[in-house]
């Protein structure tokens, strides 16, 4: 028997909703931010140079983007669910087969590839069907559950250091393969919602046809070019504050920093974007072009001080960036493709967040430094920034809300500047 088809409740079983999206945020991106507090063991255990212990945060955050696709398409073949259930299963197996690794190839495998593959199964599709609980406070509800990310990235900084110290990184990686489990409780709060609209959508998992659109292909590659410096500073912000002459805690304290802000970023851009006092086109390209200027400034941060700064404001910037993007795409393609195209947005994601940690190690090995893996990373993020600066909504006016969630993204008054559009919604110009 189907359900009844209803508007998005904008509450009610929706914040339990919001419960499984900050555990799922905590869980993936919360645990691969962390990793960097491991990175000098990796390459001490492994003997190792530093672009080849990049590759496995690499080749987690690629896996888990490039295969974000195929978690959105089984959970709407299965329900989110059971999929959500079977990533935090699988995620946790490659964490905790991981400490058993003796080679970098057997990390590749099982922290790279396994567990990457678990968090695709995991993320999108809750984030999916969060964007489907909410319409007018959908950025207040985006903005609670991504706080998980940098509320976990601040707690797990200084506990995977004193696991490191304690039991080393083997010990570190089972402890964290254990708090991985936790993303099952994250698919049992999954609760199926059918909207209108939903049927006249239906299709295939892969809606392809999205990046033919111009809103959600400009998002698209702003995203993957953001994704290429995105996780520059958690990576080497650790190792970095280490060369600075820092000690191990007060370099953990100071990636804890940047995850606080950017936990409490998160939040407060959610209510902002939702009170609509900045289009959230320019909220994009104001967030992105911040990021960018934090990443290029860290190579001239001299103390304890300047890199604290400095990660308050990379915190802030990049926070209130993962809130306004998630809020922003369901209106640049309809509340009932949003569960595709969060998995097709990951995976154009996959492309830079497989570029970005190999390139920035690479230079680190190259130059002996990190002032040009920061300005490369930094780069990017700016590019990022002039490319959203392209989507339809980006000149005031362009898309109205008119709280249903049939007619969120249509076109208001178009500038003259811009070509006359042929049809009716923001995502199809």
């Amino acid at each position: 028997m189907s359900l009844p088809l209803e508007n998005p409740p904008d509450g009610g079983w929706g914040w339990l909703i919001v419960l499984s999206g900050f555990l799922a945020n905590s869980l993936t991106y919360g645990v691969l931010r962390s990793l960097g507090i491991l990175f000098e063991e990796l390459v001490e255990a492994f003997d190792a140079s530093a672009a080849q212990v990049s590759w496995v945060t690499a080749i987690a955050l690629a896996t888990q983007q490039l295969a974000s696709p195929v978690g959105t398409a089984a959970s709407m073949r299965f329900g989110a669910r059971p999929v959500v259930m079977l990533g935090g299963l699988l995620s946790s197996l490659g964490v905790f087969w991981a400490s058993f690794s003796t080679s970098l190839l057997q990390l590749y495998l099982t922290l790279g590839f396994l567990t990457g593959f678990g968090w695709a199964l995991a993320f999108a599709p809750v984030m999916g069907t969060l964007s489907r609980y909410f319409s007018s406070r959908r950025s207040l509800a985006m903005g609670l559950a991504l706080t998980g990310n940098g509320l976990s990235s601040f707690a797990f900084s200084p506990l995977l250091r004193l696991l490191a110290d304690s039991l080393a990184w083997r010990g570190a990686l089972f402890a964290t393969s254990a708090l991985g489990l936790h993303l099952l409780v994250c698919g049992a709060l999954l609760r199926p919602l059918s909207l209108r609209g939903d049927l006249s959508h239906s299709g295939p998992g892969f809606d392809l046809g999205l990046f033919a659109e111009r809103g959600f292909a400009a998002f698209s590659l702003g995203a993957a070019l953001l994704a290429a410096g995105y996780f520059t500073p958690y990576v080497h912000l650790e190792p970095y504050g280490r060369a600075m002459g820092l000690g191990p805690y007060e370099a953990a304290a100071v990636v804890s920093a940047a995850s606080l802000s950017d936990a409490l970023a998160r939040l407060l851009a959610g209510g902002l974007a939702d009170q609509r006092l900045l289009s959230p086109a320019r909220l994009l390209v104001l967030c992105s072009a911040l990021t960018a200027c934090s990443l290029l400034l860290f190579p001239l941060a001299s103390s304890f001080a300047d890199a604290l700064g400095l990660a308050l404001l990379y915190g802030t910037s990049a926070g209130s960036f993962a809130t306004v993007a998630f809020g922003v795409l369901p209106e640049i393609v309809g509340v009932s493709r949003v569960v595709n195209a969060t998995g097709l947005c990951l995976m154009a994601m996959s492309v830079g967040g497989l570029l970005g940690p190999p390139l920035s190690g690479f230079l680190r090995d190259l130059t002996g430094d990190f002032t040009a893996s920061f300005l490369v990373g930094g780069s990017f993020v700016l590019c990022a920034s002039g490319v959203f600066a392209a989507l339809p909504s980006f000149c005031p006016g362009c898309c109205k809300d008119d709280g249903d969630p049939r007619t969120r993204g249509t076109l208001g008054p178009v500038p003259s500047l811009l070509p006359s559009p042929l049809t009716s919604k923001c995502s199809q110009v």
